[in-house]
């Protein structure tokens, strides 16, 4: 087996939800999810059919999207995985409806930091076992940055 780490795309002022699902409904069942929760967000979608034809579909209202999440998908060429890319919206505002669709096993991360997908080559194929998902920790944060993290969180209206 071979363990890769390849880097994912995410364009200027966008987001990047990656995971695992189990079957080809589940590019419509996202996109449907992405227009009920955050009307007006753009998006573009890529999933990983893992038989018959093996295809990546795709879904979305922004081309440049779709294609950015196509481009992802080619890079890391594991069955079953999807690439949710999203601009003016925030994947807190959608993150546990995406958990929920029935046909999603698992997320691997919801970013717009830089990200790397881990991909375990075998014979038989291609699979996506975690990410990076940015950098390092640098420390711990003291009072001066538990305060600004709050204030923070406040000012863009996620807490109160």
């Amino acid at each position: 087996m071979e363990l890769t780490a390849v880097p994912l795309e995410i364009p200027a002022d966008c987001n990047l939800v990656a995971g695992q699902a189990h079957f080809i409904k589940t590019v419509e069942d996202l996109a449907e999810i992405v227009v009920t929760a955050v009307p007006g967000a753009r998006f573009g979608i890529a999933f990983c059919e893992a038989s018959g034809p093996c295809l990546i579909r795709t879904e979305g209202d922004d081309p440049a999207l779709v294609a950015a999440a196509v481009a992802n998908a080619q890079k890391v060429a594991a069955g079953h995985t999807f690439f949710l890319l999203l601009k003016g919206a925030y994947p807190i505002n959608l993150l546990n409806a995406v958990k929920l669709c029935p046909e999603v096993c698992r997320v691997f991360c919801a970013t717009a930091n830089p990200v790397q997908a881990l991909v375990a080559e075998t014979p038989q194929g291609r699979g996506m076992v975690g990410v990076v998902d940015g950098e390092r920790p640098r420390g711990v944060e003291d009072d001066a940055a538990r305060a600004q993290r709050r204030e923070f969180l406040r000012k863009i209206g996620y807490k109160r």
